[in-house]
């Protein structure tokens, strides 16, 4: 569930948002040319913790140092800081752990049974042969007879949370959605 490019950059990152109190959720680089934006989301570790928009500024110049002295995008770029949001995207087994019993919809690279899009509720992720499967009480997409699939974690292209009221009255996240902070970027020396 991410490139290489990204996985790179979430490793150079990673060690500066936990220096800071905070857990990378995911990192991805979108568009091409200089119309690309290096998106960084981030959580507090504190699962009780909201995330402010003074969170955001703050991994963002702490980052900018960061990539300004490795330099692992070329040319210019806008660094888009954000918390996940109430509709968050699950990217780690730990993810689908941690929001158990909650809503979500999945989307496949691979059909499973004919499928690639599912929507149901969570019931934790099986250890096992590449990387595990999330299991989940499932309906296609399109409606259809509820059962539990699993689902193989390599093969989840994305996953998110489904705004329920399920999900607003338990206050699960602990966190404000969307908070985003951002600054146009230009890679050290590439004009």
């Amino acid at each position: 569930m991410g490139t290489n490019a990204n996985t790179s950059i979430g490793d150079l990152i990673e060690p500066t948002l936990n220096d800071l109190g905070f857990g990378l959720v995911l990192v991805r680089v979108l568009g091409s040319g200089n119309k690309r934006t290096l998106q960084v989301m981030a959580e507090p570790r504190d699962a009780g913790a909201s995330m402010t928009v003074d969170d955001c500024a703050r991994i963002s110049r702490a980052v900018s140092a960061v990539l300004d002295v490795a330099d692992p995008i070329a040319g210019h770029y806008l660094l888009e800081v954000s918390s996940p949001g109430i509709d968050r995207p699950l990217v780690r087994p730990e993810d689908f752990r941690r929001f158990s019993g909650f809503e979500a919809r999945l989307e496949l690279d691979e059909p499973v049974e004919g499928q690639r899009r599912f929507r149901g509720r969570l019931l934790g992720v099986e250890e096992g042969e590449g990387g595990g499967a999330v299991l989940l009480d499932a309906a296609l997409v399109e409606g259809g007879e509820r059962e539990t699939k699993r689902l193989p974690f390599a093969a989840i292209r994305k996953a998110r949370l489904v705004v329920t009221d399920d999900l607003l009255k338990t206050g699960a996240l602990g966190r404000a959605p969307g908070l985003k902070a951002g600054a146009p970027r230009r890679a050290p020396g590439k004009d």
